[in-house]
């Protein structure tokens, strides 16, 4: 589903027929006249940086890094490479995406910080849906209690929702690139998880197969 909604999104934003959509969500967070002001006391602009930055490259191979060492020191070697291999190809994924499209910042309102990419898919957004819900998935399995679980998946969640939001406030995306970078990232990291589930099923009838040829023997 996630997949379709992503390429129904690229269809429309090559045949421009969410553009006006796409403009008057830019506008909204703007002054009314004024697109060159946003809405919101003059600190908020700060605190929005502060909260895409988070969606940044930099911070998701840090965040992806050290999660990678932590995993490793346990030995927790599928989630490791369930976490790599959905970081990696995420990024990847991305920037062939953006070339493909090839689709150019918003010039309806200026930009609240310096952007040189593409802009359909938010790689800012895709990333974070990726590695922050994927590391909610490796996470929620070791939590003792159903409400700890749905909290850490919340707040993956959120924390991915505000990161897409931001970037159309700042005036750098589109609201479809946020939302094809959404659909994108949750069609990727699904695959991975899926891709993960399979292999460890696999192991696990091997292991019984083994054992119960073991007590025949």
């Amino acid at each position: 589903s996630a997949l379709w909604a992503f390429l129904l999104l690229v269809d429309a934003v090559r045949a421009g027929t969410i553009q006006q959509f796409d403009d008057a969500v830019l506008l909204a967070f703007r002054e009314p006249g004024h697109p060159e002001i946003p809405r919101g006391p003059q600190e908020l602009v700060e605190v929005v940086r502060d909260i895409s930055s988070l969606g940044g490259g930099t911070v998701i191979a840090l965040v992806s890094l050290f999660v990678a060492g932590f995993l490793a020191l346990l030995r927790k070697y599928r989630s490791l490479v369930l976490l790599i291999v959905a970081s990696l190809g995420g990024g990847l994924i991305d920037t062939v995406l953006k070339a493909m499209v090839a689709r150019g910042r918003p010039t309806i309102v200026p930009h609240l910080m310096e952007v040189h990419s593409m802009s359909f898919p938010s790689g800012h957004s895709m990333m974070s849906m990726v590695v922050y819900v994927t590391l909610a998935a490796i996470i929620t399995p070791q939590l003792p209690d159903r409400r700890t679980r749905i909290y850490v998946i919340a707040a993956a969640l959120f924390l991915t929702l505000i990161i897409g939001v931001s970037r159309v406030y700042l005036g750098v995306h589109y609201p479809s690139d946020v939302l094809g970078g959404w659909c994108m990232g949750l069609a990727w990291a699904t695959l991975c998880w899926l891709a993960a589930w399979w292999v460890e099923r696999r192991r696990m009838a091997r292991l019984s197969v083994n054992v119960v040829e073991q007590r025949e023997g």
